[in-house]
């Protein structure tokens, strides 16, 4: 009975608000989710992918920044092993590679 009439206008479109409330919420998530998350996800997945077609001969850089040759790699292991220097090789978990170095292709051979 002693409802003023501002407050009577409000509750008619609660539905409404709210939804204008949430729909900045929901487009920064929007946002988000493509410019930061969903690029993380494929960048950890090619590097999944690098992980796993690593063959001995191949070139690496470690976390640690060492340049190493992958001697041997242990199927069913997280394990292989890699030559830092000449006949120095150490055991190293596949995690720990961050890149591959591939040989460059050399002026000569494109004639």
């Amino acid at each position: 009975m002693f409802i003023s009439p501002a407050y009577a206008q409000g509750a008619e479109a609660g539905a409404g608000a709210i939804v204008m409330q949430l729909l900045p919420l929901v487009l920064i998530f929007v946002v988000f989710y493509f410019l930061l998350i969903r690029p993380q996800q494929k960048k950890m997945k090619e590097h999944r992918a690098m992980l796993a077609s690593l063959k001995r001969g191949d070139r690496v850089i470690t976390a640690g920044g060492i340049v190493a040759e992958v001697k041997s790699v242990k199927e069913g292991s997280d394990e292989m092993e890699v030559e830092i220097a000449p006949n120095v090789r150490v055991t190293v978990v596949r995690g720990t590679i961050s890149s591959v170095i591939r040989p460059e292709v050399a002026n000569d051979a494109k004639g």
